[in-house]
């Protein structure tokens, strides 16, 4: 049964909660995870915004969470030698499969635009479109209560960045990113961000013509079929 009050995850129960979700649709051989596992992918050093490092300690005590929250704890149907660990978002929220990427992918790299939703989503799901990647999102925006907001633009940007909101209002998961953030990560200027923006811009583009180019290929392989 889906929550009826907002959620309030830290920063370290959205990036385990994200982890399970992520391997249990990508390695499901190797889903439910092994606490060892779980504080891998965790910590892994790529598809991670920010890069993380949880110890055990951490990980338990996020769990212990988002068993609270009626989100993930030990596997129920585990055969008792080793503990794993699970997620039930699919009890929680029912979401269909087009959702559950992008609600991982907003857990586990924060912030996105739709076209970087639909490149990186691809390996838990395949957006034919855009506009597929918008109707999912609007899906989760128009939740009672909602699950995800979008951002103000960012200069130089033609795309809003979608935010989850699991860990509370936008603001509260702009501050837990930057809490988590590693003491050693650079400043970003202003010149930074815009090249951001310019890199998100390309990335949309890329994925449409991408598109594009497929659709044009089906027509051409229909015409002389």
């Amino acid at each position: 049964m889906p929550p009826t009050q907002p959620l309030r995850l830290t920063a370290n129960e959205a990036r385990v909660l994200g982890s399970l979700i992520e391997k249990e649709i990508t390695t499901p051989e190797y889903y439910p995870l092994s606490l060892n596992a779980l504080i891998n992918a965790c910590n892994q050093r790529s598809n991670r915004e920010p890069v993380m490092d949880l110890d055990e300690e951490t990980v338990r005590q996020a769990l212990h969470g988002l068993e609270d929250d009626g989100l993930a704890g030990r596997a129920r149907s585990a055969d008792g030698r080793v503990t794993k660990y699970e997620h039930w978002l699919g009890e929680a929220f029912n979401f269909s499969r087009a959702e559950t990427a992008l609600i991982c992918v907003l857990l586990l790299r924060g912030p996105q635009t739709p076209g970087e939703l639909r490149g990186r989503t691809e390996r838990m799901h395949r957006f034919e479109e855009i506009s597929d990647v918008l109707a999912g999102l609007q899906k989760l925006t128009e939740r009672e209560p909602p699950l995800v907001a979008v951002l103000p633009r960012q200069p130089g940007t033609k795309e809003s960045r979608h935010a989850h909101l699991l860990s509370g209002p936008v603001e509260s998961v702009a501050a837990a990113q930057t809490s988590a953030a590693p003491a050693y990560a650079p400043a970003f200027t202003g010149d930074a961000t815009d090249q951001d923006g310019r890199i998100a811009q390309l990335e949309t583009t890329v994925a449409q013509l991408k598109s594009d180019l497929e659709n044009l290929k089906k027509r051409f392989d229909d015409l002389y079929a």
